[in-house]
């Protein structure tokens, strides 16, 4: 505190404050320019998979005011051009995702920020050592959607397979088809909103903070981070089981309501407590055999001074012109001239043709309200192409999205696996010159399985005149057609066939490659290119 005393009084009364004047200036400045990102996390954290967010700047902003506290009041010329060159990568990110209309590009961009405004305010030599407030940071941020929808797969995969071994071991007779949990007189749906991601996240954020707050070795910390993800998906595992035993005996009210709730805390809290335990057991393993009171630094004294050094930040010429720059930039952009955003001019899904060659059609049954919200199209169409009788059947599908930056389509690696379907064999190729076209035209063909049923599919995803397989390709397109031409329309586009007993995959393939060329000379009346 004396340390803290003695700064203040070599401050001229002149320039008390004016560090964090510009401090504010800049603030205020992102705050606008940033606008977007900041939107995206009010959004994301009304979800109940990233509720936890609203904390996480809060507990970061703490661990800024511990990590001040071991750090000297300093004083003289310090090194601020690497705060000045991330400055400058956030400004920069930033308006890509301003310009392309992805919101969660700006939010990343935000975080950049932070770390720039704290390298410039405090040099790199000090500012260097806040690295771990900022990217704990990191963990509000929602994940980008296809990494979301691929992680929440997997995980409603791991934990049906270990509800169902548990489901077992306890004596109930149970059958797992995809995540469909079928104890004979009634299905359970292992559904997303029981991945665990919603305890995933907080737990994730919780180590990370315990991971800092301990004073053990290093090791230990990366322990405790790296086994938030296990201790989560096990305890899923169990709160899956819990609700097998509950349906299996008192029928499936028991899981609604308050006690679906209840239940889920006490998974929440039972992982914290096995983090806990975890740390105690590895001191345990230590010559000193610290107590676990000892090993986490718990201090709060002293966090209101460590808070009043902000009005000790130099007022340097890098700080005054950055906030000059972030009000400029947020003002360029408040008054630019806005461009409309491109109207899609397609043919509704409604008028897709009954008959394509020597193929007709009946369309297939309308998806329910979940499945719907679920899919998040703007339109969708799907139909059953048959030729003849002795000929099996071909299936079209294909969903729309006027604009893909919220959400957007969904990769059948996602949706296959949960409803059952193995994917037994997957490549990206390129069928442009097989099928005699005069362009590039990647696609996804995979072999999927069900029991004893096999087929052939082909998918890929339409991006404004290009053939995309890869999903991330398409986002990552996405960035660059939503700044360059103003539109971030797209669609997936589905070929399923069965392969029959009897008959070869180069059979399947031939009916497959038909009805692929008469799909793709009708597609762009619905899925329309770049003029």
């Amino acid at each position: 505190m004396s340390d803290l005393n003695a700064a203040w009084g070599t401050v001229p009364l002149r320039r008390r404050g004016l560090g964090l004047f510009w401090l504010a200036i800049a603030t205020v400045a992102a705050g606008s320019y940033f606008y977007e990102g900041l939107d995206a996390l009010l959004r994301a954290w009304a979800t109940p998979e990233y509720s936890h967010g609203p904390l996480i700047p809060v507990l970061s902003a703490l661990l800024f005011l511990r990590q001040l506290k071991s750090e000297p009041v300093r004083s003289g010329p310090v090194n601020r051009w690497p705060g000045v060159a991330l400055f400058v990568l956030a400004v920069l990110l930033g308006a890509l995702g301003k310009f392309s209309q992805i919101s969660d590009v700006v939010a990343y961009a935000t975080i950049l920020w932070v770390g720039a405004i704290l390298l410039i305010s405090y040099g790199w030599d000090q500012g260097k050592h806040f690295w771990p407030p900022v990217l704990h940071l990191v963990y509000m941020l929602p994940l980008p959607g296809v990494f979301y929808y691929k992680l929440s797969t997997f995980l409603q995969g791991v934990s049906s397979e270990l509800g169902v071994s548990l489901l077992g071991l306890l004596g109930i007779p149970v059958f797992l088809d995809g995540n469909i949990i079928d104890l004979g007189v009634i299905k359970l749906l292992v559904a997303e909103a029981c991945s665990g991601l919603r305890y995933l996240f907080p737990i994730l954020s919780f180590s990370y903070v315990f991971a800092v707050l301990y004073r053990g070795p290093m090791w230990h910390k990366a322990v405790l981070l790296i086994a938030a993800a296990p201790i989560t998906v096990l305890m899923n595992s169990v709160r899956i089981a819990i609700a097998g035993i509950l349906v299996q005996y008192w029928g499936l009210g028991h899981l609604e309501g308050f006690s679906h709730f209840f239940e889920g805390w006490v998974i929440f809290m039972v992982s914290v407590i096995l983090l806990f335990l975890l740390a105690w057991v590895m001191l345990q393993m230590q010559k000193t055999r610290l107590s676990l009171v000892d090993a986490l630094d718990l201090d709060t004294s002293g966090l209101w001074p460590q808070f009043t050094r902000l009005g000790l930040v130099e007022p340097s010429r890098a700080l005054a012109i950055t906030a000059f720059l972030m009000a400029l930039a947020a003002g360029v952009w408040e008054i630019r001239p806005t461009p409309d955003q491109r109207l899609v001019d397609r043919e509704p899904f409604a008028l897709y043709p009954r008959t394509l060659g020597d193929w007709t059609s009946r369309p297939m049954q309308r998806y329910g309200v979940e499945l719907e919200r679920a899919l998040g199209a703007d339109d969708y169409y799907g139909a059953v192409f048959t030729k003849s009788p002795d000929v099996p059947y071909v299936e079209f599908f294909s969903a729309f999205y006027y604009d893909q930056t919220k959400g957007g389509t969904h990769s059948p690696e996602i949706c296959l696996p949960g409803s059952g379907w193995e994917i037994s064999r997957l490549e990206r190729v390129d069928i442009g010159p097989q099928m005699g076209l005069s362009e590039p035209y990647r696609i996804n063909r995979a072999i999927v399985q069900k029991g004893e049923s096999r087929m052939l599919v082909y998918y890929w995803f339409e991006q404004h005149g290009r053939h995309v397989a890869w999903d991330i390709e398409a986002k990552l397109m996405l960035l660059w057609d939503g700044m360059v031409v103003q539109r971030t329309d797209g669609a997936l586009v589905r070929l399923t066939t069965p392969i029959v007993a009897g008959e070869t995959e180069q059979q399947a393939e031939m009916r497959l490659a038909e009805m692929f060329k008469h799909t793709v000379e009708v597609l762009p009346r619905f899925v329309p290119g770049l003029d």
